[in-house]
């Protein structure tokens, strides 16, 4: 008897599911003894995708391994910021070769370019960008503020109470409906007046890239990154300017702590759909607010830390506030953030960062600073940041100077003279190499970081930095 094409389909079904069940248990894995040797805590249980194990301590600075269904992250880390779904001047693959273990995508742009929907549709960021490293997504919230809002330290945004009613959780695309040339005639209309309005349901703006309406919400924003299908996704939340009154920094934490809770829900709904399309599960960060208001900062810390989240995200710091108020805020929340739960800060880095940050307490860390100043011809180096288009470097035959270990691909290749001549004549490559060499310079500091913190030597590490670069 001959069988139908349909018919051989059929019988593969049950040895494509189990394969399949099998393919997700791997992906799934719990850390190995050797990555757990102390036993130490581990934020496992219900978040079956997901684990934070803590491998070893060595004061405030802490080592440790996140399993996602992309792979698995040893923590301290730097994750590289792809914000349109690729990083500055580097592909993915310069990525990987460089260490980086997970990169960041940005929720707000790919929104508005090409949209989630579209993502969506080309099987998510990991297929839309040929990547098998775990994603992160943040939530969008800084850019619909800063950008909506035109946000400076010292104006708070607007507050409205219109708008309250259902939300809608279908919103994924962008209306993209205007003409090119709008655009400049757009900014100079309305470079005076505020693109966003907050109420209680959401966030009304307008598109930086042509005036367009939007909004964002907790629960829509949990559906646009559940169609991007990173493998952690951030709750939505109020970013206040720097330079905020105490009064108006507590009206914008409870209103965040009230986002993060529809969040929460709106993430637990989603996780039961992805269930059921045999798509793999998504984590999600609840994020600490505010500002520079110690007794806020505690607050948002013990509420947010409360909520059953895998993970939890410090936001507000490094924005607008000084080094000073940023190290103060810190060693305040070190010693009550959540022990078996990775804590991610965003938006920090510098080599300076990552040394401080790593001393309190912090796993994953996040910027576009890298490769912004890469492509502005600067390069971080041991001794100190280089400006390498000065005319100091002119008939420089020497490298970029780093400690023993510290070198870089680049570092290791290039003469300060050659990339000079490439970064000043415009030259797209110089771009390239002082970008890939700024992002490997920071995943080496989280990579010895994790190596003295598990040898307890993190004290010996964090001095030997500071003994050549210089203190601001």
């Amino acid at each position: 008897m001959r069988f139908s094409y349909a018919q051989s389909l059929i019988g593969l079904m049950p040895r494509l599911i189990i394969a399949k069940y099998f393919l997700i248990r791997i992906f799934m894995r719990q850390p190995t003894p050797e990555q757990n040797p102390l036993n130490l805590p581990s934020s496992g249980g219900q978040f079956e995708n997901f684990s934070f194990t803590l491998s070893a301590t060595d004061g405030y600075a802490r080592a440790g391994t996140i399993v996602t269904p992309h792979g698995v992250i040893e923590t301290p880390i730097f994750m590289p910021v792809g914000t349109r779904s690729a990083v500055k001047w580097a592909t993915i693959d310069q990525v990987k070769e460089i260490g980086s273990e997970i990169m960041l995508v940005n929720n707000y742009h790919s929104y508005l370019r090409p949209g989630c929907d579209v993502i969506e549709a080309l099987g998510g960021l990991h297929s839309f960008m040929d990547v098998d490293i775990p994603i992160l997504t943040d939530s969008g919230g800084f850019q619909v503020f800063s950008l909506g809002l035109g946000m400076s330290q010292k104006s708070p945004p607007l507050i409205s109470e219109a708008g309250k009613g259902t939300t809608s959780t279908s919103l994924l695309r962008h209306n993209s409906s205007s003409k090119s040339g709008e655009l400049e005639t757009y900014k100079r209309e309305k470079s005076n007046e505020s693109l966003a309005k907050i109420t209680e349901e959401w966030v009304n703006f307008r598109s930086y890239l042509d005036g367009s309406k939007h909004f964002f919400s907790a629960e829509n924003v949990m559906n646009m990154q559940s169609a991007l299908g990173a493998d952690i996704i951030m709750a939505f939340d109020e970013c206040a300017p720097g330079g905020s009154t105490h009064e108006y920094a507590r009206q914008a934490m409870e209103r965040t702590h009230r986002w993060a809770v529809r969040s929460q829900e709106q993430w637990l709904k989603n996780e039961k759909i992805r269930a059921e399309k045999w798509l793999y599960p998504q984590t999600l960060f609840a994020i600490i607010q505010w500002v520079v208001y110690d007794d806020l900062r505690v607050e948002s810390c013990e509420f947010i830390s409360s909520l059953d989240t895998p993970g939890i995200a410090i936001w507000g710091l490094s924005v607008w506030e000084s080094k000073e108020d940023m190290y103060r805020i810190l060693d305040v929340l070190a010693p009550i953030l959540p022990v078996n739960k990775p804590h991610y800060l965003m938006w920090v880095g510098t080599p300076e960062d990552l040394v401080e940050w790593i001393a309190r307490w912090i796993d994953m860390m996040d910027c576009v600073l890298p490769t912004r100043i890469g492509r502005h011809g600067e390069a971080f180096s041991s001794y100190g940041n280089l400006k390498i288009w000065g005319e100091k470097y002119k008939f420089s035959s020497e490298k970029i100077p780093m400690l023993p270990g510290y070198e870089t691909q680049i570092s290791k290749r290039y003469s300060l003279g050659y990339l000079r001549h490439l970064i000043n004549v415009g030259e797209a490559t110089g771009w390239v190499l002082l970008s890939l060499h700024n992002l490997e310079y920071l995943l080496l500091i989280a990579k010895k970081s994790r190596q003295a913190i598990l040898a307890g030597k993190f004290e010996e590490f964090r001095a030997e930095f500071w003994s050549v670069y210089p203190k601001k």
